[in-house]
C-alpha cells in the first residue's frame, strides 16, 4: 500500500516509475538498434542523424493495442447506446473530447457543456457554463444527456471550478431536473469504497448514485472492474462492487413520463 502511495505521489510530479524502469531496461537494446541502423542505412533515403534521434525505450515491452480500459470500454458503451436511440439533440457534460465525443462526431452533431473554454470543432455546439447547477437550462429541456468520468471531479477545484464538497450531488440533481420525461442519461463514475482523493476524484458507492438519481429509473448497469474487465448488463451486479477499489460504473437511466416520488 505504501508503495502504491509513493507511485501516486511521484506521478503528481511527472515521475512514472514503470516508464523509468522500462526505459532503463530498454536502453541496451536501443543502443544496439541504433548502431545496427547506422551501419546499414548509409545508402538509404533515410540516413541516421544523431541530432534527430528520439529514443523510444519502453514500447517493445508493452502489449499491442495498449489502452486505458475504463475510457475505452465506457466510450464505446455510451456511443453505441446513443447511436441506437438516435436522439434529435444529444448533450454531453464534461466527457473526453478526444475519446467519447470523437466517437459521436463520426455519425452526429453534439452539444458539449464544460466550465472551461474550448476551441471551435466542427460538429460540436459548445456551451461554456458551470454544470454544477445548469442554471442556463430549463426543467425537462434535454432529451439525451451523457456525462462520463466527469462528476467525480466536480467541486474539487481541479478544473478551475469552485471548491464545494457537495458539487457532485448538486450536478446529479441538476441532470435529472433538466432531463425530459422519456429522456435518457448515460452516466459513469468510479465506484467502490466511498472516498475522495483530493483533488483528483471521488469514488462512489454505486448505491449512492442510484439513490441520488431518485427521480430516474435505472435501465441498465455495466462495469469495468478493478482489473479492466468489461462486464455488461445484465451480468454486472451492483452489490458486487460496493467494496471495489476503483471500478467504473456505467449507468443508463430514463426519466419516467410519470414522475417518481421517493426518498
Amino acid at each position: 500500500m505504501k508503495y502504491k502511495k509513493l507511485i501516486s505521489l511521484l506521478m503528481v510530479f511527472g515521475i512514472d516509475l514503470e516508464q523509468l524502469y522500462l526505459s532503463v531496461v530498454g536502453l541496451p537494446k536501443y543502443l544496439s538498434s541504433l548502431i545496427r541502423y547506422q551501419q546499414t542505412a548509409r545508402n538509404s533515403l533515410f540516413p541516421l542523424s544523431i541530432k534527430l534521434i528520439r529514443p523510444m525505450l519502453s514500447d517493445r515491452y508493452r502489449q499491442a493495442g495498449s489502452f486505458g480500459a475504463e475510457y475505452f470500454y465506457q466510450d464505446i458503451w455510451a456511443a453505441k447506446k446513443i447511436l441506437q436511440q438516435a436522439p434529435i439533440i444529444h448533450t454531453d457534460i464534461g466527457s473526453r473530447i478526444e475519446g467519447f465525443i470523437s466517437h459521436l462526431l463520426c455519425y452526429r452533431q453534439v452539444s458539449v457543456i464544460d466550465i472551461r473554454p474550448m476551441n471551435p470543432i466542427e460538429g460540436i455546439n459548445f456551451i461554456q457554463c458551470d454544470a454544477t447547477h445548469l442554471n442556463d437550462f430549463a426543467d425537462n429541456s434535454l432529451e439525451s444527456i451523457s456525462s462520463l468520468h466527469a462528476v467525480e471531479h466536480f467541486g474539487l477545484g481541479r478544473y478551475g471550478d469552485s471548491v464545494d464538497p457537495e458539487a457532485c450531488f448538486h450536478a446529479m440533481k441538476a441532470f435529472q431536473r433538466v432531463l425530459k420525461p422519456g429522456g435518457r442519461l448515460y452516466f459513469s463514475v468510479p465506484i467502490g469504497r466511498e472516498c475522495v482523493y483530493f483533488n483528483a476524484h471521488r469514488i462512489f458507492n454505486p448505491l449512492t448514485i442510484i439513490n441520488t438519481f431518485y427521480q430516474l429509473e435505472l435501465l441498465s448497469f455495466s462495469v469495468i472492474d478493478d482489473y479492466g474487465k468489461f462486464i455488461s448488463s445484465p451480468n454486472a451486479m451492483i452489490d458486487d462492487y460496493l467494496n471495489a477499489n476503483h471500478s467504473c460504473g456505467l449507468f443508463e437511466f430514463i426519466k419516467p413520463v410519470d414522475p417518481i416520488y421517493s426518498v
